[in-house]
């Protein structure tokens, strides 16, 4: 199969079967939606749900998480990984939320990632989620997934990954593209035993194609 007929009946999938996918974290604005996501980064979104809401008391928009100290933050997120480093990253990045950019998320990637614990996939997710903008977010659910079932070919890095992907994805669904695969990585083409038996895409999978 072609790689061009394989993205259109994966499309044509999941648009029918999942059409309103969305990010399972849970936020309320921007500045909810980028902490989350700054949270998520090698955690699962469940685990972030589960603390978000007491940071969110303590801390209900950048100005108040910018007069924070790290260690403060610290005590609301120290149950996900890496807290020591995501608190210092999060109280930087409200302070330069306040102060370069006046409260205003920003939409264009290029800024965001001047914000620290911003790396191009949160970028991608607040531009996309946010703004609506053509932007794709790779993390490590699409960046399997997407080689797994054959969407790309011998791609060695997200941005790899991110520009194969956005070639063959029309721009008005690629917002909700990253969603259905990631959502698909999460709960059907998982890591270790992925559920082919029941995947709605097996017949244009490439891993199944070759397995079965």
């Amino acid at each position: 199969m072609q790689k061009k007929e394989r993205f259109e009946k994966i499309i044509a999938y999941f648009i029918k079967n999942n059409p309103s996918a969305a990010t399972e974290l849970n936020y309320k604005n921007p500045y909810q939606l980028i902490v989350a996501v700054i949270l998520s980064a090698q955690c699962t979104d469940k685990r972030v749900n589960l603390i978000t809401p007491d940071l969110f008391k303590a801390f209900p928009n950048e100005k108040v998480l910018a007069a924070a100290s790290s260690d403060e933050v610290f005590e609301y997120i120290k149950s996900i990984s890496y807290p020591n480093n995501k608190a210092k990253h999060l109280v930087g990045m409200a302070k330069m939320l306040v102060t370069d950019f006046k409260g205003k998320m920003p939409s264009d990637i290029e800024e965001l990632q001047k914000m620290p614990g911003v790396g191009r996939k949160t970028a991608n997710v607040i531009a996309s989620v946010i703004y609506d903008k053509p932007a794709m977010a790779v993390d490590t659910h699409v960046f399997r997934v997407a080689a797994r079932i054959g969407l790309t070919t011998n791609s060695k890095t997200p941005l790899e990954t991110e520009k194969q992907l956005v070639k063959y994805i029309p721009e008005k669904i690629i917002p909700v593209a990253h969603h259905w695969l990631i959502l698909h990585g999460r709960y059907v083409c998982t890591a270790r035993n992925p559920k082919c038996d029941s995947c709605g895409i097996q017949s244009f999978c490439n891993y199944f194609q070759k397995n079965k």
